[in-house]
């Protein structure tokens, strides 16, 4: 058995990116998914651009704030305590808008954890 606590405040933000970013997976020992922390200000998105996954899903827990995320069929907005998910294949852009008062939280979480991540020009 195996049981861990990770205390992500102690987890520094990754360099060159925008808002702050705290990749969770690997302090957690974890390997089948990717878990992600971000604060993104207004302005800001999260750290990909518009893009697919081949074969992970992803799912976007909003901690607080608004998160709008970009989708071919439309622009979706994800209020706090909501989840926005993203299945294979299918293309988005999440972001905090310009012009908004707050800074928005998200935790991200893609299964599997796969680097299979591509661009999608609109």
């Amino acid at each position: 058995m195996g049981y861990r606590v990770v205390d992500t405040t102690e987890i520094e933000p990754t360099p060159d990116r925008p808002g702050r970013h705290r990749a969770l997976s690997e302090p957690a020992g974890l390997s089948a998914m990717a878990i992600n922390r971000f604060e993104a200000e207004p302005g800001d998105q999260l750290p990909l651009a518009y893009h697919y996954h081949d074969d992970q899903q992803e799912a976007f827990y909003v901690l607080s704030g608004t998160l709008s995320v970009e989708t071919p069929d439309g622009t979706y907005e994800v209020e706090a305590d909501e989840l926005f998910v993203a299945d294979p294949e299918s293309p988005q852009r999440a972001y905090n808008p310009e012009g908004v008062a707050e800074t928005v939280a998200v935790l991200a979480i893609g299964a599997p954890a796969a680097d299979d991540v591509h661009p999608y020009e609109p």
